[in-house]
């Protein structure tokens, strides 16, 4: 698995001397995600390089860079745990409060009046409560990232990610739960618990086959917005990406044969919101007897991966293996996005060098385009729950808003999330 180290190198101040330890990066087939000057002084610069490492990149290369005569291996930059130290999330107060009759307004005495009108009108606490921005992101840590059984509490960094861009891109309150349990009643039991909370819920890194009860009997119960991200919001992703992608080979997204390879939760909420969108034929693979069966009851046909290959004209992957799919495997004109993060089925520009129309990978087809828009639209309209309709138009409006040759957006872009609340707000208005 590939993660990002970064290097601090110092270089002297002259040409060249930046490039002989580019070449020796290059020769070691890595990539440069990132290239900061931290400071010139003294005629020389001090740079900060982020690569992609995974464990067999011979850190012999560091000796190399420090043998250079221009450059110096100054160490490694602590960038990462720097941003995550103290947590990503902080509580704070939405009104200041400066006096004692603020004060008394906020808490006692005066709360005593809306927790009455409450408790007569319980649909009050939506408008004087934080209720209507608050979501629950609830995991067990079973399926996290692509590292994947590592428990809830290593998980903590990413559902605290997941709020901090729930409060930055769209203003809502993300709550991250820990369950150290991996008894789907179990799961089920505790999120009911504890359900009064929030006007939402996200369920995140939930292993399959485990998740799909989970969501099931959570969606069943609750009157309120339950969303697995995992199967949805890549779902939802996935679909506006197609959309720009088959607009721009001209070609009907409904009347194209489609493979996923890999048929767990991600897999298989792809090939659902497929289904659900008008796709007549998606063929799939996967090593589980179970997840075929899936396949079939939602539509699918069984197939290998060089059947989907040979015979799709879109090729979406989500198994978290690297390199799965070869590079002889391809045909040209095809449509491939490998999905799984952080390294994908096949590189896209491996893909569109063996001829495919268009190709990307999990960093921009990523989820994070859909489920903040997707859970302020919920919440905006008062939704009883999510249903398709919402999440077609929410991928809708994330491909509306892709610019030139991009299948989708900046998942950054402020305009987007407030494009796919808006979507979701009048779908979730205009269907039951």
């Amino acid at each position: 698995m590939k993660i990002p180290e970064i290097l601090i190198i110092e270089t002297i101040q002259r040409p060249g001397s930046l490039a002989s330890v580019l070449q020796v990066i290059a020769q070691h087939g890595l990539i440069i995600e990132h290239l900061h000057a931290l400071k010139r002084e003294q005629g020389k610069t001090t740079w900060e390089l982020t690569l992609e490492m995974d464990e067999t990149t011979d850190r012999g290369l560091y000796a190399q860079i420090d043998a250079l005569p221009a450059a110096r291996f100054v160490g490694k930059s602590d960038r990462v745990f720097n941003r995550h130290r103290g947590g990503k999330i902080r509580t704070t107060a939405s009104l200041p409060i400066t006096s004692q009759q603020v004060l008394r307004d906020v808490y006692t005495p005066g709360v005593a009046r809306v927790c009455l009108e409450i408790r007569e009108r319980p649909e009050a606490a939506w408008d004087f409560t934080s209720l209507g921005i608050t979501v629950a992101i609830v995991t067990n840590g079973t399926a996290i990232l692509g590292l994947g059984d590592i428990g809830p509490l290593a998980g903590l960094p990413v559902m605290e990610g997941k709020a901090a861009l729930f409060a930055s891109l769209v203003g809502i309150n993300g709550v991250p739960i820990l369950i150290e349990d991996k008894d789907p009643a179990k799961v089920i039991d505790i999120v009911m618990s504890i359900e009064k909370s929030f006007g939402a819920i996200q369920l995140e890194d939930f292993a399959a086959p485990a998740c799909f009860e989970i969501e099931t009997e959570l969606r069943r119960r609750l009157k309120k917005p339950v969303l697995h991200d995992d199967q949805h919001g890549t779902a939802v992703v996935a679909l506006a990406a197609l959309h720009s992608a088959t607009r721009r080979v001209g070609r009907q997204l409904k009347d194209s044969v489609i493979g996923q390879v890999g048929l767990g939760a991600a897999g298989l909420g792809i090939v659902r919101l497929l289904r659900a969108f008008g796709v007549s034929r998606v063929l799939g693979t996967d090593r589980q007897e179970a997840a075929l069966q899936r396949l079939k009851n939602l539509g699918g046909e069984p197939s290998s991966l060089e059947g989907i290959m040979a015979a799709c004209d879109i090729v979406i992957a989500t198994t978290g293996v690297r390199g799965l799919i070869k590079p002889e495997l391809v045909r040209a004109g095809q449509v491939i996005l490998a999905l799984s993060n952080p390294d994908p089925e096949i590189e896209p520009i491996v893909a569109l060098e063996r001829g495919a129309a268009f190709a990307a990978d999990g960093k921009g087809i990523n989820n994070v385009l859909a489920f903040p828009g997707l859970f302020r639209g919920a919440l905006d309209a008062r939704a009883p729950g999510f249903n398709d309709a919402m999440l077609m138009a929410a991928a809708r409006a994330i491909a509306d808003m892709a610019p030139g040759d991009d299948l989708v957006p900046d998942c950054l872009d402020i305009r987007v999330h407030a494009a796919v609340a808006a979507a979701v707000q009048a779908a979730a208005s205009e269907t039951p």
